[in-house]
């Protein structure tokens, strides 16, 4: 059915990306975009991930460099029945984490330093379980072509800015033809491309909440990735708006509506479906995560964890939850990101 889906998503690029090359230049246009797109298509599906990776100046780590980091993402992927990622590390003081890849056997989950500084040991957990969600359900390859598609159509409208003044051009619809090329066609690009990233979010909640088998972890990571992305500017992700949806949080500044022209859904939606499967599960070891309205107020210091992987629970509470299959791994050696 995905595959399905992803073929559907792709047409529907296609026609996008050849209906803006009819705006710009007639029929010329056309068959010039569709020679784009096709080539946007198979450069996609073998390499987007690793233009995305590089975009986003990730670097692979193993269990030498980044232990406990690799350790998580390892045994995570054994409990989905996945084959192990290739695992990055993004050097970003902004909390986030994102997955891409054609397929699982050919997938990778990058992480930022501010995720491992930031959160608990569980909470990295639980959001790496989300990536490998988007993995099991082989929605990175959707999701990265459609990033590609997006920055290719965005590019195209600019170049129907400069083909504006040009009275030559073939377009059929002259100036008002390359106006709606500029205008519509990355507008249009956008909106598939927040379709498909906020359709696919709650889903990859829930099958990485079953993974950890915590929801509560996830839903307390959320709360903190959101806030640490409104304060804290990612400028590799600005400078490509195309691969925000990409990102298990918007990283991107103003974008926090649960609307149309979200790129993702409300956190705190994402947060209270996560507790009411919390609920449904009957899990009370880990102490519920609160709403983002109750926790804005409060400073780095109270959020920030005591070390790299710091505490799941307060000082009243165990310092380990049950059914930990992964293990903290405090006697291995440490690495630059450990």
């Amino acid at each position: 059915m995905n595959t399905l889906r992803t073929a559907m998503l792709l047409a529907a690029m296609t026609a996008l990306f050849m209906g803006v090359g009819f705006l710009i230049g007639g029929s010329g246009g056309m068959m010039i975009a569709l020679v784009i797109a096709a080539g946007t298509n198979l450069f996609s599906y073998w390499n987007a991930d690793k233009m995305v990776l590089s975009m986003n100046r990730a670097v692979e780590v193993d269990e030498k460099n980044a232990p406990e980091y690799y350790a998580i993402v390892q045994a995570l992927a054994k409990q989905a029945g996945l084959p192990m990622p290739r695992t990055y590390l993004i050097d970003n003081p902004q909390p986030n984490a994102f997955a891409t890849g054609r397929n699982p056997q050919n997938a990778a989950v990058a992480a930022s330093t501010g995720l491992l500084q930031r959160l608990t040991h569980e909470e990295v957990a639980a959001v790496m379980a989300h990536e490998l969600a988007h993995v099991q359900h082989r929605d990175t390859l959707t999701m990265t072509i459609v990033a590609t598609f997006a920055g290719a159509i965005s590019m195209l409208g600019n170049f129907a800015f400069f083909l504006g003044g040009n009275r030559n051009n073939n377009s059929p619809f002259g100036f008002v033809g390359v106006l709606a090329a500029m205008i519509v066609a990355p507008f249009a690009a956008m909106i598939v491309q927040m379709a498909v990233s906020r359709t696919r979010e709650y889903e990859a909640d829930r099958r990485g909440a079953e993974i950890c088998g915590h929801p509560l972890w996830l839903a307390s990571a959320l709360d903190k990735i959101a806030r640490g992305a409104e304060r804290i500017p990612n400028p590799d992700a600005e400078r490509n708006p195309a691969m925000a949806h990409l990102f298990i949080i918007n990283p991107l500044h103003g974008e926090r509506m649960d609307s149309l022209f979200s790129t993702h859904p409300s956190t705190d939606n994402r947060i209270a479906a996560l507790q009411e499967m919390a609920r449904q599960m009957g899990e009370g070891d880990v102490r519920p995560a609160p709403t983002r309205n109750t926790t804005l107020q409060q400073t780095d210091e109270e959020q920030r964890p005591s070390g790299p992987w710091g505490e799941a629970s307060p000082p009243d509470q165990p310092a380990e939850p049950k059914s930990n299959p992964w293990g903290r791994n405090p006697t291995g050696p440490k690495g630059r990101w450990s």
